[in-house]
């Protein structure tokens, strides 16, 4: 029994140690798996960490190892003894400068180029005219640089640049600083004749950055219109005089005082709410203000009827007075010929500078060889100054130091008609202002031709737009500029000159026909001599100008449409004329009184009213009303004419008289008239679906027309232009080939295509032998007939001078004996030509002999006789 019972504890217990293993087991193994685990997270932060992803900057500027300095000529990659010796100048003229002016920041003299080679500001400028006349003028020239470069910013802005790159470098990769910027503008200033600087000082933080949000686009600035006072009449001595003015004076005074008070109000109200604008737009306080280094250009007054100095920010291309807020101070500045530094204080800015660079005082230059002439001395400060001594001494001196600066190391600025018509890098540039933007595009770059469009914002933060105007070049429609106002929905297309219907403004707010819209046409591309067209759903109106019938303005008026069954368009269905307003210009070949100058015809009520012209000579003018019927009643009966359906109102009635039978004739040439008028009507509005469905068209199609001149474009040209030079190509071969082919006129005697017999080929060789035989002995004959003839002039010159020696003059005689020894000369030589050509042309025939037995078309048979 004890050992049955130990048997069963033995068993519990094996149990019990199953069970406990089974419950360990899978916490060991979840304990294994979490370590594992941790291990893999440890070890994949470890290898992440290995990993570092840096965001690329945007580069500040193109560096130096993205140029390739192996093309470029040899004075970017080193300097010429006279620009080594500038150089020493330079540091020289700094070291003076630092121990003079220790508390000035150091000059920007000799920065190194492209090549890291170092080189003086002033030789980097490069005096260029350009050959395109829009670059003539420094408002176009300024533009043309700031549209073609892109800015980036100095690397450090209280510094100026430690590389200065050539203008050719910069124009190539369309990029650089506001230093490279100047440099170039200034180049192709002085080029076109202007006395242009480039200026190294300290600018805002706007100019800097090239920000004109705070800036008014100058698109949006409407030019003052300069009002002309009207010439007044002279009174007439028989004038009417006017009434008497019976107004109250104090009511009037009362009255301004109120409309000036108004007035008043109205300004301040502007003005404060400018103000807190201001206050709202202006940013935060630049903490470098007055330390940011910029450069710009100076132009001086003289030179091309320029009246008074002024900058140019190159960044941006527009002009400012020196004046001007944004330019807060300036270090030095330069130009092709010298070198100048500013020594006066800018603590009020540039405004009280004065820029007389001839002035040592006010301005320190570098080399004694300036153009700009010195201060003169008075006349007591001259005294005792005038000794030889001196005079020499100086003159010595000034010697000695004299230095003129080298040439420009810089090559010939070029740039290329497809760069130039291009302009902004990549085609297209966009300028943001002050609730505006502007984009411009090159010509060709859009399918549609958009060239530039300017979007205004109600708003700073630019949200809400209120108008769009978009410029074109190069349509065939003509299109130049389309106005869109986004408040009021009214589009206003303007067109050149060579529309198809002689459109010059249209101005619409749907394309839908019979609704508001204006067209403006060229009356000189015009037969009729429209000018103005003006619909509305129920009205039109046109001024006409240059008419035969002096014909100036049509009012017509329509009634409601008439509903048709059938689905009719407008065409096919008018709408009808209620009252047709016509005016004509005064006919000086026709009395007053019987000139038109208003005519109405009232369809609805059968009536047609006249107004005349009105003499000088009195103040009303003449009226008649002609109140018309249908022909018949409604009985069939013919109605006749009555006085009493001509109502007439007559200025003169004894002078014109009119007899009764006027009436029936004017009342049916007016009804002819009228007949006519309705018709053009008709014309008119057919003419307006003809244009809406042609500028619907053009919208569609927005086809460029390209010149024949732009081979690149023109494909037509180009594939004209190609087919020329294939085919002068071709004839070039074949007359290479011909003169070349000494058996081509042998060849073109025989039939074409015919395959060649061996009679054959033994005629051709015996005749192209005996053809070249022939012309060598022509060509000795014709050398023997030369020096035969040369011979014979020789001796009759010679018995001319046996019989005439004794009278001759010496100057006959040295005229004798020039001519002898020229004769002789060319006898000589003749003589060599006759005996060169004799030993050589045997051994031309045998050398064409041996070609022809060689020749690929003869050869095969030609082997039986070789």
């Amino acid at each position: 029994m004890e050992v049955l019972k130990e048997k069963v504890e033995e068993e519990e217990e094996a149990e019990r140690a199953e069970r406990g293993e089974k419950m360990m087991r899978p916490m060991e193994v979840r304990k294994e798996e979490t370590i594992m685990t941790q291990e893999m997270l440890r070890d994949l932060e470890r290898k992440l960490s290995k990993i570092e992803v840096s965001i690329p900057e945007k580069p500040s500027t193109f560096t130096k190892d993205a140029i390739d300095i192996s093309k470029l000529p040899l004075s970017y990659q080193s300097n010429t003894p006279k620009e080594e010796h500038l150089l020493q100048v330079a540091d020289n003229f700094s070291r003076q400068y630092s121990h003079l002016c220790p508390d000035r920041v150091p000059l920007f003299l000799h920065p190194v180029n492209e090549c890291e080679v170092p080189k003086f500001v002033s030789t980097t400028i490069r005096p260029t005219l350009m050959p395109y006349p829009e670059l003539y003028n420094w408002d176009t020239c300024a533009q043309f640089v700031s549209d073609f470069l892109y800015a980036v910013p100095l690397p450090d802005p209280l510094k100026p640049p430690s590389y200065l790159y050539s203008s050719t470098t910069v124009l190539k990769y369309q990029k650089g600083n506001c230093f490279d910027f100047s440099t170039l503008l200034c180049s192709m200033l002085i080029g076109a004749g202007y006395d242009a600087y480039c200026v190294y000082g300290y600018g805002s933080q706007d100019l800097c950055h090239m920000d004109l949000t705070r800036e008014v686009c100058p698109l949006t600035v409407k030019p003052k219109e300069m009002v002309k006072e009207e010439e007044k009449a002279p009174p007439k001595k028989y004038a009417v005089k006017p009434p008497r003015d019976l107004t109250s004076r104090f009511e009037q005074e009362q009255e301004i005082k109120r409309q000036e008070a108004i007035k008043a109000e109205e300004e301040r109200r502007l003005k404060q709410e400018e103000e807190r604008l201001v206050e709202q737009e202006s940013a935060k306080t630049d903490p470098l203000h007055g330390l940011r280094v910029h450069s710009w250009v100076l132009v001086l007054s003289g030179k091309r009827e320029v009246p008074e100095s002024f900058f140019i920010d190159p960044f941006t291309g527009r002009s400012y007075s020196t004046q001007d807020d944004h330019f807060l101070g300036i270090e030095s500045l330069w130009n092709h010929k010298n070198y100048w530094v500013n020594m006066q204080d800018c603590w009020n800015c540039c405004k009280d500078l004065v820029f007389d660079l001839g002035d040592p005082v006010r301005w320190e230059y570098l080399l004694l060889g300036t153009d700009k002439p010195l201060l003169s001395l008075t006349e007591e400060e001259d005294d005792g100054t005038n000794d030889d001594d001196d005079v020499e001494n100086l003159g010595k001196e000034d010697e000695d130091k004299s230095f003129d600066m080298p040439c420009s190391w810089v090559e010939q600025i070029e740039i290329s008609p497809e760069a130039f018509e291009t302009r902004c890098p990549n085609g297209k540039k966009v300028i943001q202002y002050k609730r505006a933007k502007l984009e411009k595009w090159a010509p060709y770059l859009n399918n549609n031709g958009l060239v530039c469009r300017l979007t205004t914002y109600e708003d700073l933060e630019c949200t809400k737009t209120l108008e769009i105007k978009e410029w074109f070049q190069n349509r065939e429609d003509m299109l130049e500029l389309k106005h869109i106002n986004k408040v009021t929905g009214l589009n206003i297309d303007y067109f050149k000159p060579g529309h198809p219907q002689a459109l010059r403004v249209h101005s619409y707010t749907s394309m839908q026909p019979e609704m508001d819209r204006v067209m403006e046409f060229y009356e000189t591309a015009r037969v009729d001599g429209l000018i103005k067209r003006e619909e509305t759903p129920r009205t039109m109106t046109e001024y006409y100008q240059g008419r035969p019938d002096l014909l100036s303005y049509r009012h017509v008026n329509f009634g409601p449409r008439i509903k048709k069954l059938a689905l009719n368009s407008a065409e096919s269905n008018p709408r009808p004329v209620v009252k047709i307003t016509e005016r004509f210009f005064r006919n000086p070949a026709k009395p007053a009184d019987e000139d038109v100058a208003e005519r109405v015809f009232l369809i609805l009520d059968e009536r047609i009213q006249l107004r005349y012209h009105c003499r000088e000579d009195r103040i009303t003018a003449s009226k008649r009303e002609f109140l018309w019927r249908t022909e018949g009643d409604s009985k069939g009966n013919k109605i006749i004419m009555t006085p009493d359906m001509c109502l007439s109102f007559e200025v003169e009635p004894m002078e014109h008289t009119k007899k009764l039978l006027y009436q029936p004739e004017a009342m049916m040439k007016l009804k002819n008239e009228e007949k006519l008028s309705r018709h053009q009507a008709w014309e008119s509005e057919l003419e307006v679906l003809e244009i809406l469905k042609l500028r619907e068209e053009e919208e569609a199609a927005h086809a460029l027309t390209i010149s024949i001149y732009d081979t690149k474009r023109n494909e037509k040209s180009k594939e004209y232009r190609e087919a020329m030079e294939r085919v002068m190509h071709e004839e070039h071969l074949w007359q290479v080939e011909a003169q070349l082919d000494y058996l081509a006129p042998f060849l073109a005697q025989l039939p074409p295509g015919e395959k060649l017999t061996r009679w054959q080929a033994v005629r051709l060789k015996d005749e192209c032998l005996s053809d070249f035989k022939q012309r060598l002995i022509d060509k000795a004959n014709l050398i023997q007939a030369r020096f035969e003839k040369e011979t014979q002039e020789l001796q009759k010159q010679q018995q001319w001078y046996q019989e005439n020696q004794v009278t001759l003059t010496p100057e006959d005689e040295d005229l004798y004996l020039s001519y002898c020894s020229q004769a002789m000369f060319r006898i000589r030589i003749l003589e060599q030509r006759l005996n060169r050509h004799k030993e050589l042309a045997p051994l031309k025939y045998l050398a064409l002999e041996e070609k022809l037995y060689k020749d690929p078309r003869l050869v095969e048979l030609l082997k039986v006789f070789v």
